[in-house]
C-alpha cells in the first residue's frame, strides 16, 4: 500500500525495542514538535509493535515476504513518504531491532527521504553514520542535518529526557530539509 493522499506522510520510527529504552520518549518529543510545525502528516511508528522476524525471510530484494509480521511492516512502511529514525547507539552501532526492521523489507523503502535523531553517550553519532550508509543501499535520500542527544547533557540521571533548548531549532532544520525531499521523491516513485 502506498500513500494515495496529497499530504506528505512522515513516520517517526522508534528504533530500540529494549524494555528500559529511552527512544520512545525521544520519539514522542520529535513527534510533538513535528506536529506543531506542520507541513506533513506525522505518525509514531514503533518497531516493538511489529514483532519482526530475525533472519527468517528470504532476501528482502526478492519481495516475497513469508511472515505475516513482515507483510504488515511492509505495508506500514510503504504508506510513508519519509522517515525520522530515532536511534540509540548500542556498542558504537545501530540497535539490532532497527537494523532488522530495515533489512527485512526492501522495495517499500525506495525513493523516500530520511532524517536522524540519535542518542547515546556521544549523541548517537556512530549509529547515525551507519544508518546513512544503509540508506544509500535501500534508495533513501538522507538529509545532512541530524540531531544528536547526549545521555549526559540531555537526560537527567541518564534516564529522564530534558533536551537542551538548542535541539528544538536543530529539529526544525532537520524537518525543513526532510519535507521537500519526501515530497519531491513521490514523483520519482510515480514514474514507471
Amino acid at each position: 500500500m502506498s500513500n494515495q493522499s496529497n499530504q506528505t506522510r512522515i513516520a517517526i520510527v522508534v528504533g530500540s525495542t529494549r524494555p528500559e529504552r529511552l527512544g520512545e520518549t525521544v520519539a514522542r518529543w520529535v513527534y510533538e514538535r513535528a506536529v506543531e510545525g506542520g507541513g506533513a502528516e506525522y505518525e509514531l511508528v514503533d518497531a516493538r509493535d511489529f514483532d519482526l522476524p530475525a533472519v527468517t525471510e528470504v532476501p528482502a530484494a526478492v519481495e516475497t515476504y513469508a511472515e505475516p509480521a513482515t507483510r504488515v511492516w511492509a505495508e506500514k512502511v510503504a504508506s510513508f513518504d519519509g522517515f525520522v529514525f530515532v536511534t540509540a547507539e548500542y556498542n558504537h552501532g545501530v540497535p539490532g531491532a532497527l537494523k532488522t526492521a530495515i533489512d527485512v523489507i526492501y522495495k517499500e523503502w525506495g525513493h523516500k527521504a530520511a532524517g536522524f535523531v540519535g542518542y547515546g553517550v556521544d549523541g548517537g553519532v556512530r549509529a547515525v553514520e551507519q544508518l546513512r550508509q544503509v540508506m544509500g543501499n535501500i534508495r533513501i535520500a538522507d538529509v545532512s542535518v541530524a540531531l544528536g542527544l547526549s545521555l549526559f547533557t540531555d537526560f537527567v540521571d541518564l534516564t529522564t529526557f530534558q533536551p537542551a533548548a538548542r535541539h528544538e531549532s536543530m529539529l526544525k532544520l532537520l524537518l525543513a530539509d526532510l519535507l521537500p525531499w519526501a515530497s519531491a521523491l513521490r514523483g520519482v516513485r510515480a514514474t514507471p
